[in-house]
């Protein structure tokens, strides 16, 4: 996903520049924001996990935090530098930052966060505090 908005001029922002050229040139100049990680995440009785795929990431490479109920996970893959520039038929893999913030649907103990970067994929456990309690609310006449 690119982010089409340029801060170029700090007083405006505008959506589309008049040439859509330089609107291609933007897309691909590094100074355009992170690219958007994409996830997995599951819930179980007392743990939330987070997985998303990252090859070629390396873990220092990666900065996970939690603020409160807000995990956010930001890295940079980089990608090898060939002698000569090839001549791409496709080019879809995405190299360079990225980043991801997600809201939590419960609160998690910061002590006891785990996160595992594994044959390319990023696990994050996240203990929910409190266990899951399914409490019987008895309705009176």
């Amino acid at each position: 996903m690119f982010n089409i908005f340029s801060n170029r001029d700090k007083s405006k922002y505008q959506i589309a520049p008049e040439n859509s050229s330089d609107l291609t040139e933007r897309w691909l100049d590094d100074s355009v924001s992170d690219g958007q990680l994409l996830v997995d995440v599951y819930s179980t009785d007392k743990q939330i996990i987070v997985k998303a795929a990252m090859a070629g990431v390396k873990p220092e490479d990666l900065n996970i935090s939690l603020h409160h109920d807000f995990l956010t996970i930001k890295g940079k893959r980089e990608e090898e530098k060939k002698s000569q520039d090839p001549d791409y038929i496709y080019r879809e893999c995405y190299w360079g930052s990225f980043s991801r913030s997600l809201v939590l649907p419960f609160e998690v103990d910061p002590k006891k966060i785990q996160a595992v970067l594994e044959n390319g994929v990023l696990t994050i456990i996240l203990e929910k505090v409190g266990a899951a309690q399914n409490i019987k609310i008895t309705v009176k006449e």
